[in-house]
């Protein structure tokens, strides 16, 4: 769906620096200010006064086209599903249609953090979530499950997807030093632990700073999806090894 053009940014003063047109505010256009805020200014300076400002408009008029705040949350939620599957198609093989959505997923919660982190565990029951329950369940139905066990599988899958993605992007979205002084913690603490008392922290004292949340989102995900064939009624029709990314990709 083609976004609609935002308005001007507000000045340093936080005035708009246009008033936006009788008629010209459609839910679109709030949620593309919505997420620009959030973009900007992270979730502490996402209010309704301060999207008034960027929109140029009054902010009760936000709830002519949004109930609340809330409702407004869970269409911001919807956008960054509908920005995941820009594009998508199913594979034929099921595994690869799973971890092409996880991947998508993560990719546009990582771009956007403050707004996935505000939204991720929301239920929007809107178009794009609609249609991405589709394509995963369809997916696990391919893999021979059925009933509850489809249904469990399912919420497995989507939980995986969001809670992953979701954590990563709200600890994306902390002060760049909190970010920067827990990760800074491996190379630190863990690599001048007493090697008598923590032997195998020790052992792996080097490695553990140069390990990537590329690589731990990549491992994970190959994990979750070898354990989902091992359970699976039904196999795919890739050879074996042909869910992973090389090596470069996953370690990078």
């Amino acid at each position: 769906m083609a976004k609609a053009t935002s308005v001007d940014a507000p000045d340093r003063q936080g005035r708009p620096k246009q008033k936006l047109r009788r008629g010209a505010l459609t839910p679109e256009l709030i949620v593309d200010e919505s997420m620009r805020l959030l973009d900007e200014a992270g979730v502490a300076g996402f209010s309704l006064p301060e999207l008034g400002r960027a929109l140029g408009a009054d902010p009760t008029a936000v709830y002519r086209h949004f109930r609340s705040k809330d409702d407004l949350v869970l269409a911001i939620a919807d956008r960054l599903i509908e920005e995941a599957t820009d594009g998508f198609a199913a594979s034929a093989c099921w595994v690869l249609t799973i971890s092409d959505l996880a991947r998508r997923l993560r990719r546009v919660y990582l771009a956007h953090p403050a707004a996935a982190s505000l939204s991720s565990l929301r239920t929007t029951q809107r178009p794009a979530e609609i249609q991405a329950v589709e394509w995963i369940v369809a997916a696990i139905r391919e893999a021979g499950f059925e009933d509850d066990e489809a249904a469990l599988m399912y919420r497995v899958v989507s939980d995986f997807s969001l809670f992953w993605a979701g954590s990563e992007a709200t600890f994306r979205s902390l002060d760049v030093a909190l970010q920067e002084a827990d990760t800074g913690a491996w190379n630190r603490t863990y690599r001048s632990v007493d090697p008598e008392q923590y032997p195998n922290i020790w052992s792996v004292r080097d490695e553990l700073p140069r390990v990537s949340v590329d690589a731990i989102f990549e491992r994970m995900l190959d994990v979750f999806a070898t354990g989902m064939l091992a359970r699976a009624p039904k196999g795919c029709p890739c050879p074996a090894g042909a869910h992973q990314q090389p090596r470069s990709a996953r370690d990078s």
